[in-house]
C-alpha cells in the first residue's frame, strides 16, 4: 500500500497576485522532520514563534495556481481565512496521519473507509454517510 504524501487543496478565498489573478487550487506534501526542524533557527521565529506557521506553510505547499515560487511573503500574503484552512489542512495531515473515516451505509449497514475532505479539498466527500463508534 502506497502512503499519500502529497494533498491538493482549494483555498477558501485565494491568493491575489500583483496583477490581480486569484490562485486557489494547490497541493500540500507532507512535512519532514526538517521541514519543522530548520525554520526553528529562523530570526523571524525565533522574534515571533507565531511566525513558524508562515515558514512551514511555505516549505510544504509544493503548488498555488500558476504561481512559479511560494515562499514566506507569499504566505504573508494570503487572506487569514485561506490561512486558517491551510494550518487546519497541514495538522490534518501531519499530525492525525491520514483522513480517512470508518463509515457505515445507512441502507446495508455495510462498513467501509471513506477519505474525508472537508470543503475546498479536492476529492469528494460521501454524502450522507453515518459514523459507527
Amino acid at each position: 500500500m502506497l502512503t499519500q504524501t502529497e494533498f491538493e487543496f482549494t483555498l477558501p478565498q485565494g491568493y491575489v497576485d500583483s496583477e490581480g489573478t486569484i490562485h486557489r487550487d494547490g497541493v500540500m506534501r507532507l512535512s519532514t522532520a526538517y521541514d519543522e526542524i530548520t525554520p526553528l533557527q529562523d530570526p523571524r521565529v525565533q522574534r515571533n514563534p507565531g511566525y513558524l506557521v508562515i515558514i512551514l506553510l511555505s516549505r510544504v505547499i509544493t503548488r498555488l495556481g500558476s504561481l512559479d515560487t511560494i515562499n514566506p511573503r507569499l504566505i504573508e500574503g494570503l487572506f487569514s481565512a485561506d490561512l486558517a484552512y491551510l494550518q487546519d489542512l497541514y495538522q490534518r495531515i501531519n499530525q492525525a496521519g491520514h483522513t480517512r473515516l470508518r463509515v457505515a451505509c445507512p441502507h446495508c449497514d455495510g462498513e467501509f473507509e471513506v477519505e474525508a475532505t472537508p470543503v475546498g479539498e479536492s476529492s469528494a466527500t460521501p454524502q450522507n454517510a453515518s459514523l459507527r463508534r
